[in-house]
Parts: C-alpha cells; structure tokens; sequence
C-alpha cells in the first residue's frame, strides 16, 4: 500500500507527463485528464488488485474500464507508471502507428487496454459484461469504470444503468468525473443532467458523493465506502467532483482546455507549476 505522500508524488508526475504529452503533438485533452488524475493514481497505486502481466480476461484481478477515452494521456501516464509498458513510450503519444492513438484501442495490443473508447457513452455497458462474467466465473473481483459527466447525456448509459440494477450487478463500481464542463461549456448549458444523485437512486443503485474528488485521502475514503457497499444486491455509483484542469492554475476552472494544448510558454509554466517527483520520460 502507498503512503498518501508517494500517492500524491506520483500524481506530480503524472501531471507533468499529461501536459508534456499533449504539448509535444499539439493535440490531445489535458483538461479532464488532470481532473481525473488522483482518482487513477489511487484506483491503480492503492486499490485495485491488478497485474502489470497483463491478459485480457484478467481472472481474479478487478478490472477498470475508460468510457471517456479522450482523457486517454491520464490513463496511458498512470499505466506507464504501474508497469504496463515502458514509460518511455509516453514520448509516442498521437504519433503514426504507435500504440497510444488519441482514444485508447485493443487492436494495438497495448497492455491495459480492455476497450476502445473512442466513442463516448459506451463503457458502462461494457463494465457490466465484464461483471457479469465474473459472477457467471465465481471470481469475486470487482469492476470499476469511469464515465464523464458530459456523456450522461446519451441514452445508452441509463439503459446499461437500469440493466445493472435489474439484473444486481453489485460486482459494479462505477464512478462519475462530475466536473460540470464538456467540450462546448458548461453541462448545465449544454444539456441539464439534473440530479443525478435522484437518478441513479431512482434506478435502483446505491450512490456515494465525494465533493472533494482531487483529494487523495477522500478518494482513498469513498472508495473504500463503495467497496464495503457492494455484494448487496445492488450496483454501487460515486459521484466525484473533480476539478477540470487541476493542479495548473491556468486550466482550471474553465472548459477551455477540455482538447487544447498548451503552448511552449504555457508547458514551462505548467511544469513549474509541478517539479520532477519520479523523472521525465
């Protein structure tokens, strides 16, 4: 298990990884990726059980599955950096024939990888499958995925999220980034998700808000509380308030950098921003 100070120098360089990564290719979503950064570091440093030896069927591990695959340079940085593919190949982000495309894909082979997602609104469902599997198994591992708040907004989600609850998929952690913004402004302007909280109960899951969701501390505390939760008939939903941007000043609190990247100005700043914790690749 890590300590909270090894959590939170892992997520330093993660960050810088992010902001590098996308700077490099001019092109990339730097915005949610470091929303959702500390919520990976400690899904993947502190809580799932899981193997750098990778294989797609994963049996006896717990599972994680991206829906929102464009904050793939956060889910590549966080791989890299448990041990699934050398760190290195960080430097190949975007690029022609490599590995890490923009949204993440199986058919490269990329260690890690369970599902491409490069159309939103589609992890759920996948999840569930894979929760499914593992009761059908016996294996008593759990499954996590990680959707937007934005994608909500497709019908696709509240057919899987009725699904899990008829058919009691507590094996099911899934987790919001409820950062409030989407790629054209604020949700609230885009498209009203409502109470969520109300729908998600409405629906039959159990749901647990974490207002404080770049916290590792409180994410390390609500994931323990949804772990305790599951296994009782019932699918398990975190609400994770997450900052768009965060841990660079000039992103956050703003959509705007949602898929934009940083300039050489803005790169050095973001980077003094967050010094060197465990070493540039």
């Amino acid at each position: 298990m890590s300590t909270t100070q090894e959590l939170k120098d892992f997520a330093q360089q993660v960050r810088r990884d992010i902001v590098r990564m996308v700077h490099a290719v001019n092109s990339g979503h730097p915005g949610g990726s470091l929303g959702c950064n500390e919520f990976l570091t400690v899904l993947y440093q502190d809580v799932m059980k899981h193997s750098s030896n990778f294989t797609m069927d994963g049996k006896n591990e717990d599972l994680f599955f991206l829906s929102n695959g464009h904050i793939s340079p956060v889910f590549y940085s966080v791989l890299a950096r448990s041990g699934y593919f050398p760190v290195e190949e960080l430097a190949t982000f975007r690029k022609l024939n490599t590995r890490l495309q923009g949204h993440p894909t199986t058919h490269e082979g990329l260690p890690g990888i369970r599902m491409a997602s490069g159309s939103l609104g589609q992890g759920m469902s996948v999840a569930i499958g894979a929760a499914q599997a593992k009761k059908l198994n016996g294996d008593d591992r759990f499954v996590y995925a990680l959707l937007g708040d934005g994608e909500l907004q497709e019908g696709q989600n509240w057919e899987a999220i009725m699904y899990a609850a008829g058919k009691k998929v507590d094996n099911l952690i899934a987790t919001v980034d409820y950062n409030g913004q989407q790629i054209d402004g604020s949700t609230d302007h885009v498209l009203p998700l409502g109470d969520l909280k109300a729908k998600f109960e409405a629906f039959g899951w159990i749901v647990l808000e974490e207002e404080k969701g770049n916290d590792i501390e409180s994410i390390q505390k609500v994931l323990a509380e949804a772990k305790s939760l599951a296994g009782n008939g019932k699918p398990v939903c975190i609400l994770l308030k997450t900052e768009m941007g965060n841990g660079i000043d000039f992103m956050m609190h703003t959509h705007a950098w949602h898929g934009k990247a940083p300039n050489d100005a803005q790169l050095e700043d973001a980077l003094n921003q967050n010094p060197a914790t465990l070493g540039d690749y």
